[in-house]
């Protein structure tokens, strides 16, 4: 496929123009894709027909999946086609600002699923007496509907600002997708302000989730240490260590990558990091819960022996 920029497009750098590794990499990317799109299916299918997982936890992990398969789908399917073209790469200014978007609509609504959950796992360890009555159907819902509502809030304050700004005559933008620090490193002038807000917005939403999380989980690892039965102890980390797993993959490298000086950004390195919150990070949530989870693998066992016998 052949592609030529005009003053509405944007050319994409991409990760490598190399022709043997653009095919090494489709494949690579392709592959994982694919695991994406079926292990977080695989989670939502099991966690919708199995009744033993009908509860607040599998309920926020059902949409957990969902918002990674979002995640991935934005970015990974542009890749693909990229990894396809000969010669330069390039996107529509308005495709760019779509994807723009949901990657900012992901991003804020995955943090704040994770920050749920960990509050799900504070009342369920440090509160199980009032976990029924605390965590209600009804809160689920707007605890949910919150995590998309802030995602969505997250998005707009970013995009909008950008929608103003000039773009100089063939922009290149030196990363493999539309993310906002590498399209403000495209621009002519006056991204001060969207530099402003990516920066405070990046700070106070991301602090803001990593706090729920780290004080629900201060409150946890206080119980769990108080419980005498060695046995308890474990079965109480065991359900949170996923969790742990996740929460560090995803806050340890967003956090750095849009909030971190210019003088440190490289393309190398801005394309690493977004590489691991935006395309390994939806591949590894779905093995992690399903590997670490004993109740997700018997019941996935359970719909398995079902599906023998029809």
């Amino acid at each position: 496929m052949e592609n030529q920029t005009s003053g509405t497009e944007f050319v994409l750098l991409g990760l490598t123009r190399d022709p043997f590794l653009q095919s090494l990499l489709f494949t690579v990317v392709l592959i994982i894709y694919l695991i994406i799109l079926l292990g977080n299916m695989v989670i939502m299918l099991v966690i919708r027909i199995d009744c033993h997982l009908h509860s607040p936890m599998y309920f926020f992990l059902f949409h957990l999946a969902l918002v990674d398969i979002c995640y991935a789908t934005t970015v990974v399917p542009k890749m693909l086609v990229n990894f396809l073209v000969k010669g330069s790469i390039t996107i529509a200014v308005n495709a760019c600002m779509t994807q723009m978007f949901f990657i900012f609509l992901s991003a804020g609504c995955e943090v704040f699923m994770l920050s749920v959950m960990a509050y799900d796992r504070y009342v369920a360890i440090c509160n199980p007496l009032k976990y029924q009555e605390a965590m209600s159907k009804h809160f689920c819902y707007q605890l949910v509907g919150s995590s998309w509502a802030m995602g969505l809030l997250y998005s707009a304050l970013n995009t909008i600002p950008v929608l103003n700004i000039q773009f100089c005559g063939h922009a290149e933008i030196k990363h493999f997708s539309c993310e906002l620090p590498p399209l403000l490193s495209a621009a002519c002038s006056g991204t001060y302000l969207s530099k402003l807000i990516l920066l405070f917005s990046a700070v106070i939403f991301g602090s803001s989730s990593f706090l729920l999380t780290l004080i629900s989980y201060i409150y946890i690892i206080t119980t769990v240490l108080k419980i005498r039965s060695a046995e308890g102890r474990h079965k109480a980390f065991s359900t949170c260590s996923s969790h742990f797993i996740v929460v560090g993959l995803l806050y340890i490298t967003a956090l750095f990558q849009y909030t971190k000086p210019e003088s440190v950004s490289s393309i190398i390195l801005d394309q690493v990091l977004s590489t691991q919150y935006s395309i390994l990070t939806p591949m590894l949530n779905p093995i992690i819960y399903s590997l670490k989870n004993k109740d997700v693998k018997a019941a996935l066992g359970r719909i398995l022996k079902k599906l023998q016998f029809v």
